[in-house]
């Protein structure tokens, strides 16, 4: 079994699913309805079981289309960001 907090280069881990889901205020219903995959799914991939590298993918990719991005390891460890800032509200 792959550890999935040190994923091959490309894929998420545990981790940032679930730092991805609490960006988004998504329960783990919401990210398999999204993703395509059973709830099952998605809360054995954050226990760290090991899942086909194409289900993965269907997870990124729900969250990428949410506008997440995923920040790989660089000497100060993954993460994930939004693509864009949030755009500030400028009423006066």
């Amino acid at each position: 079994m792959r550890n999935q907090n040190h994923p091959i280069s490309g894929d998420i881990n545990s981790v940032q699913c679930r730092l991805a889901r609490t960006a988004l205020n998504w329960n783990s219903d919401r990210l398999a309805e999204f993703a395509n995959v059973s709830t099952q799914t998605v809360k054995r991939f954050e226990r760290g079981e090991e899942l086909r590298q194409s289900t993965v993918a269907k997870i990124q990719k729900a969250f990428e289309d949410a506008g997440i991005e995923f920040i790989p390891e660089n000497g100060g460890g993954v993460g994930v960001r939004f693509k864009h800032p949030a755009v500030k509200d400028e009423a006066v």
